[in-house]
């Protein structure tokens, strides 16, 4: 494990070698440098690298985490870097269906991002 931010209410880290962690509540105190430090991350990655997302460990459903996500997504397109699953909680994936965002996001209900580890 790689951790790149540890805050009071979040920590963001790299398991394995191509898995973004976030634990914690991701809310709008948090969200800027998790953004930030995600995006230094995924421009450190060769072209053609594929990562997954895993969101599982979030607790608060928030704009702000959507936000911080959908930065990624763009980074990562921006890099030719492929994510190649996102993984939710629960909280996240209420969210995420109510803002119509799932079909952005590449998701397969039957796969766990910690299997990969």
């Amino acid at each position: 494990m790689n951790v790149l931010l540890e805050r009071d209410d979040a920590r963001l880290e790299v398991c394995g070698e191509r898995i973004l962690k976030v634990d914690g509540e991701a809310d709008f105190d948090s969200a800027a440098s998790l953004a930030a430090k995600g995006r230094e991350w995924l421009q450190s990655l060769p072209h053609d690298a594929e990562v997954e997302f895993d969101l599982t460990g979030v607790s608060c459903a928030s704009s702000a985490v959507l936000s911080v996500l959908l930065e990624w997504l763009r980074c990562a397109q921006a890099h030719g870097v492929h994510i190649v699953h996102v993984a939710l909680s629960p909280p996240l994936e209420r969210l995420t269906a109510m803002a119509g965002l799932d079909p952005l996001l590449p998701r397969d209900e039957t796969r766990v991002a910690s299997e990969t580890l």
